[in-house]
C-alpha cells in the first residue's frame, strides 16, 4: 500500500495542476482577516486594504480581504468531486480601529460565500481552544457595559459538494470498512464542541516567516480526515503552513496536495515527514492502547461486546469496526521534495497487540468460551 503527497510553492488561486472534480476532502485553515499579524500577506494580495485599515475603515478592509479568499474557494468548487468534503478551520477577529472595538465574523462571511458557490452547509464544530488563563477578559473589568466576551474559540465549518458519496464497488466498500474508526471515538469526535485539543505553539526560529504561520494542531486535520474521507482518497490543503495537514493524511493512508506560498516552510515541512513514520506509528500504538482501556473498563463494569475486530482480534462495540485496520508506516521517499511517497504494512496487524504491554493481551488472543448467552433484539452476544 502507498500513498503519494503533492506539495506546490504556488498560489492556490490557481490550482491548474489539479483536474476538475478530482478531490476527495479540503482540510485547510487560511489566513484569518482582520488578524493583524495577516494584514501584509492581504495587502500582496490588494494594496486597497492597507489603505482602508489606515483610514479606520475596517468593515472595507474586511470585504476585500474575503474578496481574495474567496479565488480560492471558487477553486475548491471546481476540484472538489461530487460528494466531497470541505472543512474550514477559521477564527473571527476582533479589532480596535479609531478607538472603537468590533468583531469581524469571518466564519459566518465565509458561509455565505460558500453557499453562493452552491456547496452544502452541514453542522460544523466549535473548537474551544484550551488555556492557561480560564478567567482573562477583554475590556474594563468589573464595570457594566465596559467589558467584552471572551473569544477563545475557533469554527471548523463542513460543507459538502452536492449529496452523499456512494459506496457502490466492491473495493470501494471494502476500502470504506478498513476505514472506520473506533465506537468512543466516533462519539468524541462528531460531537459539536471540541475542547481536548491545545494549540500548537510555534516552533520558527525565522521571524518572518513565523508572522505567516499559524499551525493548527495535527489532531485536527487527522480528526478530520478520519471523518471524511477513506484510505486512498486525495486530501487537498490550499494554505499548507507547516505540513500539518499533509503529515495528518500520510499517517491515516491518504494521498495529499498541499499549496503554499511560502518557500520558506519548505524546510520546515520536510522535517516533519522525516519523522512521520515513528510519529504516526505511535500514535496509532495510543489508539489501540486507548481503546484496549475502553475494553477492559467497559468489561468490568459487566457491558458486553458482540464483535471481534478481524485484524487485531479485539472486542468491538459494532458490526462496523470488524475491518477496522491502522495501516503502520513502513518507509518514506524524499527525493522529490515535492512528491513524497509513504509506504504501508497492510495485514500483519494482530503483532501490535503483543507488544502493547495491556493485561488483557492473552484474553483478546486466546478468546475462551463464553459462559453466558444472551438474546437482545439486536441479535446474540457473548460476555467474556
Amino acid at each position: 500500500m502507498q500513498s503519494i503527497h503533492n506539495i506546490f510553492f504556488e498560489n492556490s488561486k490557481n490550482m491548474s495542476n489539479i483536474p476538475s472534480n478530482s478531490i476527495d476532502l479540503v482540510v485547510t485553515s487560511p489566513p484569518y482577516p482582520m488578524i493583524q499579524m495577516w494584514d501584509e500577506l492581504f495587502n500582496t494580495q490588494n494594496t486597497k486594504i492597507s489603505k482602508y485599515l489606515s483610514d479606520n475603515n475596517g468593515m472595507a478592509a474586511f470585504n476585500l480581504m474575503h474578496e481574495n479568499l474567496n479565488l480560492i474557494w471558487n477553486e475548491l468548487w471546481r476540484v472538489v468531486k461530487e460528494g466531497g468534503f470541505v472543512c474550514i478551520n477559521i477564527g473571527d477577529a476582533t479589532r480596535t480601529l479609531n478607538n472603537v472595538f468590533a468583531l469581524y465574523p469571518n466564519h459566518s462571511k465565509i458561509i455565505s460565500n460558500m453557499l453562493e458557490l452552491g456547496f452544502q452547509s452541514l453542522p460544523e464544530i466549535l473548537w474551544r481552544k484550551q488555556t492557561n488563563a480560564p478567567n482573562k477578559f477583554m475590556g474594563s473589568g468589573m464595570l457594566p457595559a465596559g467589558a467584552y466576551i471572551t473569544l477563545k474559540h475557533e469554527h471548523i465549518l463542513i460543507f459538502r459538494k452536492g449529496g452523499k458519496r456512494d459506496f457502490k464497488k466492491s473495493n470501494e466498500k471494502k476500502e470504506r470498512r478498513e476505514s472506520s474508526f473506533f465506537w468512543e471515538e466516533r462519539n468524541l469526535w462528531f460531537s459539536d464542541i471540541w475542547m481536548d485539543l491545545k494549540g500548537t505553539p510555534q516552533k520558527i526560529s525565522d521571524k518572518k516567516i513565523r508572522k505567516r504561520s499559524a499551525a493548527f494542531p495535527f489532531d485536527i486535520p487527522y480528526r478530520l480526515i478520519n471523518m471524511f474521507s477513506v484510505k486512498g482518497d486525495t486530501v487537498l490543503d490550499p494554505f499548507l503552513g507547516v505540513g500539518t495537514t499533509t503529515l495528518a493524511a500520510m499517517s491515516a493512508c491518504r494521498n495529499s496536495i498541499g499549496y503554499e506560498l511560502e518557500q520558506g516552510f519548505q524546510d520546515l515541512i520536510l522535517l516533519g515527514i522525516d519523522n512521520i513514520v515513528s510519529y504516526s506509528n505511535d500514535r496509532i500504538d495510543k489508539r489501540i492502547d486507548k481503546h484496549l482501556s475502553f475494553v477492559e473498563e467497559r468489561i468490568k463494569n459487566g457491558k458486553e461486546f458482540k464483535h471481534i475486530n478481524n485484524y487485531y482480534n479485539f472486542p468491538v462495540i459494532t458490526k462496523q469496526e470488524i475491518d477496522l485496520n491502522l495501516n503502520k508506516l513502513i518507509s518514506v521517499n524524499t527525493e522529490n521534495k515535492s512528491k513524497i511517497e509513504i509506504n504501508y504494512l497492510e495485514n500483519e496487524q494482530k503483532d501490535l497487540i503483543i507488544d502493547t504491554g495491556n493485561g488483557l493481551k492473552s484474553k483478546l488472543l486466546e478468546p475462551k468460551l463464553p459462559n453466558k448467552k444472551k438474546s437482545s433484539k439486536t441479535g446474540t452476544f457473548y460476555r467474556y
